[in-house]
């Protein structure tokens, strides 16, 4: 298989990384079902396009006429099924727990063609913790995009021990007909690469507001004016959801056992209440 024989994409997730995913992969041309169990995050993803493309048109980003040939391209669908029946390659994006992730490619590996390269947009999960769900390990990498995908041109492509070199390959390639580039890292560990310099950044920050030595306004203040950050790490994580650092701490947690890798009391804190950042309209910040 090459990536010339890739026609479907199938994107598993329509949240807001999976529908950007899927927004992507039809603005290369390629025909794409996006699948999620949820109406509402599958209408929030069709919405998102109405006032999303017009003011990247009016910018020169995209022509009217690219953006209508993607339109064409996408379906949003409760049907798991009847995305990925015929898919030649599937992105996984759903909710970053390991169990959840095994259970779904169990099932995609039932209803795929066995051709079909399985990979996950997972943040810090190895696919090799979900690979021997299916019957097709080698076909199995992960395919991390960045927040937010529509504009992130990095995408981390991370080889397991059971993927095989062409499904590496092809992958990255991938990469590039989305017009991003991928990053082919040869061995995994946990984060990848971005991700292990911004938890270590995250842990620093963190520690510093959790022991009052400074409230994360003035941590980020400093960071973006004295190191140049174009955005400081509190900001960050209200981008990208405190919620979600709370989930991926608490299942690195519950992996290891380590008392270090315990969310910090301020992101539970924040969890707890419900202050997860932008998509809650208040976090470390207020965006109301």
């Amino acid at each position: 298989m090459k990536v010339e024989d890739i026609k479907k994409i199938c994107v598993i997730g329509a949240g807001s990384m999976g529908h950007q995913i899927a927004y992507c992969a039809a603005l290369a041309g390629y025909q794409v079902s996006c699948a999620d169990i949820s109406l509402e995050m599958l209408q929030k993803a069709e919405e998102f396009a109405r006032s999303y493309f017009p003011q990247q048109v009016r910018k020169g980003k995209w022509t009217q006429e690219q953006v209508g040939l993607a339109m064409s391209k996408i379906n949003f669908t409760l049907n798991l099924e009847e995305a990925a029946k015929d898919a030649d390659f599937v992105i996984e994006s759903v909710l970053e727990k390991i169990g959840i992730k095994r259970e779904l490619f169990a099932k995609l590996d039932k209803i795929a063609p066995p051709h079909a390269i399985f990979s996950t947009n997972s943040s810090f999960i190895v696919s090799s913790k979900i690979a021997d769900a299916t019957t097709r390990p080698d076909k199995v990498c992960n395919m991390h995009f960045f927040n937010p995908a529509l504009m992130m041109k990095i995408v981390e492509v991370v080889q397991g021990p059971h993927t095989s070199e062409e499904t590496a390959k092809i992958t990255v390639d991938l990469c590039e007909k989305m017009g991003k580039k991928g990053v082919w890292l040869k061995k995994e560990i946990y984060g990848f690469v971005v991700n292990r310099f911004l938890s270590a950044l995250y842990r620093e920050a963190l520690y510093l507001a959790d022991m009052g030595v400074a409230d994360p306004q003035e941590i980020d203040l400093a960071l973006t004016n004295a190191l140049g950050h174009p955005i400081g790490p509190f900001h960050l994580m209200d981008f990208t959801g405190n919620d979600l650092t709370y989930i991926i701490d608490m299942e690195r947690y519950q992996e290891t056992g380590d008392p270090k890798d315990k969310p910090s009391p301020l992101i539970v804190e924040k969890y707890v209440k419900g202050e997860w950042g932008r998509k809650s309209k208040k976090g470390f910040f207020d965006y109301e």
